[in-house]
């Protein structure tokens, strides 16, 4: 933050704001439009795209702004270098304009933001996403693919995956070797339903399907899923430890054998109940004696263990700071270096009948659980990510990690030959 707010002001004062295109205008979407709006100088959101224009016109309606419409590249492109906030329900009309500094995807759609991720960085936009049901599934090879573009793609700031990975990067800058990151959750069932959870979409004004994988555990899955594919680490065990605990994260260092976790490489978890919340935590360890007096003194204990944990996270709020990195900077916040180490298995929420349809994340069949890489293709188990609209083969009882084999997959998706080359690149 003291770099990227000097560099935003220095762009306030020339005159010359990062252009910001937005795909997706739901409830994150349109607090981020609000946000950058009030309270970030140097920053506008230039453009976005909803598949309902009405919803994109809300968003800055909101904001205070007056949107004109446009259908192609070139009408965006004029209204972006007029400084006329522009909707279109063209998302790839928006990524073809002339004039966008940085794409923003806040989508949370799999095979759609498959699709307009690849033509950004086709087209060399850098790309913040907020997308992380499609990062956890294909995001090593779309970052693959932005390397070999020199095009940034990143996970954003405020959201739970970039949060610890800043964490991250701070604990390796003290000599602190991360052996644990974690995720503070304040409630989970996986067996919550849209159904169930409508009341608090409702209440709140979100996507009942969202709402729902939050609590069923699929979305802690794939956030952790990311943490591990970013940073090398690993699941103890398919699901996580995953522990109940009412106290303090800073108690979790008694919780964790150090031999094991030196063992794994490191490993991603998630504590329910703890405080503060919701918040993220990093445990690590240091291997000099002098320096481990000196963290006592500080009060961070005897070790071997140390804690250091983030009381917050705060989604939209932070979304420019990543912006700013991936536009001025060249750094992203969070984006996988190397092949996938953690995967997201749909499992069954319900007992399924042969020849159901799986209604995908946050629905009532499925909950996603996070197993490791190397599991998921030794027994070809089906992500999450890739779930929605598969067909059952067989019956599958409650609770029961569904295969490829226990499925026909839809015809004529980008995310299934994605998914193949990506298996091919890391793992032939």
């Amino acid at each position: 933050m003291i770099i990227v707010d000097t560099a935003l002001r220095r762009r306030m004062e020339e005159g010359r704001p990062i252009r910001v295109g937005m795909v997706g205008a739901g409830y994150m979407g349109r607090g981020l439009v609000r946000h950058i709006t009030a309270s970030v100088p140097g920053m506008r959101v230039a453009a976005i795209s909803n598949r309902t224009p009405a919803n994109a016109e809300r968003a800055y309606k909101e904001a205070g702004l007056a949107p004109v419409r446009a259908d192609t590249s070139d009408a965006i492109s004029a209204a972006v270098a007029g400084g006329r906030p522009v909707v279109t329900e063209d998302a790839f009309a928006l990524i073809c304009a002339e004039g966008i500094d940085c794409l923003v995807d806040v989508t949370g759609a799999v095979e759609f933001g498959a699709r307009v991720t690849v033509a950004a960085i086709e087209r060399g936009l850098p790309v913040v996403t907020m997308n992380a049901e499609l990062d956890c599934t294909i995001g090593p090879l779309l970052a693959h693919r932005a390397r070999s573009a020199r095009v940034v793609l990143s996970g954003a700031d405020g959201d739970q995956p970039a949060v610890q990975a800043n964490l991250l990067r701070f604990v390796r800058s003290l000599g602190v070797t991360p052996l644990v990151s974690g995720n503070v959750k304040g409630f989970q069932d996986e067996y919550r339903t849209p159904t169930t959870q409508q009341p608090f979409a409702d209440r709140w004004g979100q996507n009942v399907h969202m709402i729902t994988s939050f609590t069923d555990g699929t979305k802690v899955s794939f956030e952790q899923a990311i943490v591990a594919n970013a940073f090398g680490f690993t699941v103890p065990r398919r699901g996580m430890y995953g522990r109940d605990h009412r106290g303090h994260v800073d108690e979790l260092t008694e919780m964790y054998d150090v031999d094991e976790l030196r063992e794994h490489g490191g490993i991603v978890d998630y504590v329910v109940g703890a405080k503060p919340a919701p918040g993220v935590y990093v445990l690590g360890t240091h291997d000099d004696p002098g320096q481990r007096s000196y963290l006592d003194l500080y009060k961070l204990g005897r070790g071997p263990l140390y804690s250091f944990y983030a009381p917050y996270h705060l989604c939209h709020f932070e979304v420019p700071h990543t912006v700013v990195r991936a536009v001025d900077f060249g750094d992203a916040a969070l984006t996988p270096p190397a092949g996938p180490r953690v995967d997201v298995v749909a499992t069954a929420k319900r007992d399924l009948p042969a020849g159901a349809v799986l209604d995908g994340i946050g629905g009532y069949d499925i909950f996603g659980v996070a197993e490791s890489h190397a599991v998921t293709r030794a027994e070809d188990l089906l992500p999450m990510g890739i779930a929605q609209g598969c067909v059952l083969r067989r019956a599958v009882a409650k609770d029961t990690v569904i295969g490829y084999a226990d499925v026909t997959l839809p015809p004529g998706r980008l995310v299934d030959e994605l998914r193949t080359e990506q298996n091919e690149l890391f793992s032939p």
